[in-house]
């Protein structure tokens, strides 16, 4: 299924091709906890940006591999490349405006990431 998604202010504007049950991935850490993201990783062919490219800054930490986007004008984190995937592309449930006919959330536990990263390495690879 092709899903729409926007920054707030729309100023983002992205599709990404997922099934019509997403199973995404609830993580506690303090980025992901701080800002209500929900975690859709797909592979970056599944992916396109729209509009904004101009409209995002980028922010990274600890390693540096992640990186973490964000509407300079609004503030919303609607997408970023993932630490887990490096390869792939995390886009933030809740800023998807086509809705899901359904979504499975799963518990992460991201405060102990280097413990739990084999199971967010593997899942990133069924996808």
């Amino acid at each position: 299924m092709l899903y729409q998604g926007s920054c707030h202010c729309k100023a983002v504007k992205f599709e990404v091709v997922a099934p019509e049950i997403l199973e995404a991935d609830h993580c506690n850490c303090s980025i992901c906890s701080k800002s209500g993201f929900l975690h859709l990783i797909v592979p970056k062919s599944k992916f396109r940006l729209l509009a904004g490219e101009d409209s995002l800054t980028t922010y990274v930490f600890n390693t540096g591999t992640a990186k973490h986007t964000y509407c300079k004008i609004c503030g919303i984190k609607a997408f970023y490349i993932p630490r887990s995937n490096p390869d792939g592309m995390d886009v933030n449930v809740n800023c998807l405006d086509t809705k899901p006919k359904a979504i499975k959330v799963t518990e992460f536990d991201g405060q102990n990431w280097e413990q739990h990263a084999h199971e967010v390495e593997h899942k990133s690879k069924e996808t």
